[in-house]
């Protein structure tokens, strides 16, 4: 594939991710939204549906796992670092999701910022920032 196709396909991509963020609200069931918009210094975590929400969470990681694990692919063209993207997404959704689930279950107000964290870093595409670096400077150590 030619690198200008290789570069739009990647802009396009990150494009797809900043989509997804922008949209967020009326697609995906999301009340700790507004929760961690407002007054939620002095308010108590909402009432959630849990099996809905964590739902959605699957959902929106999902997606955007698939859009970062292409783009990591494009960028380097290297199956063994995809397979450690895919290993490592699975891992880091299943003990932030699990992180998750017992910050809102026990609603601990004090760790407000504890769940706010956890929870954006499910819900937002953050790991692809970590990882294309990462990889990146694996290169670089490897090629000298």
């Amino acid at each position: 594939m030619r690198k200008s196709v290789r570069i739009g396909l990647i802009m396009l991509l990150f494009l797809m991710l900043i989509l997804i963020r922008a949209v967020v609200q009326p697609y995906f069931y999301d009340p700790l939204l507004d929760y961690f918009k407002h007054d939620y210094l002095n308010a108590s975590i909402p009432e959630l549906n849990f099996s809905v929400y964590f739902l959605n969470i699957f959902y929106r990681y999902s997606l955007n796992t698939v859009i970062s694990l292409v783009i990591i692919y494009l960028v380097f063209y290297d199956i063994k670092a995809l397979y450690f993207s895919i290993k490592f997404y699975m891992l880091v959704f299943v003990v932030l999701s699990l992180m998750l689930f017992i910050l809102l279950k026990f609603n601990d107000t004090q760790n407000y910022l504890l769940t706010f964290y956890v929870r954006r870093f499910l819900i937002q595409p953050l790991f692809v920032f970590i990882l294309l670096p990462a990889f990146y400077y694996q290169k670089l150590k490897v090629g000298k």
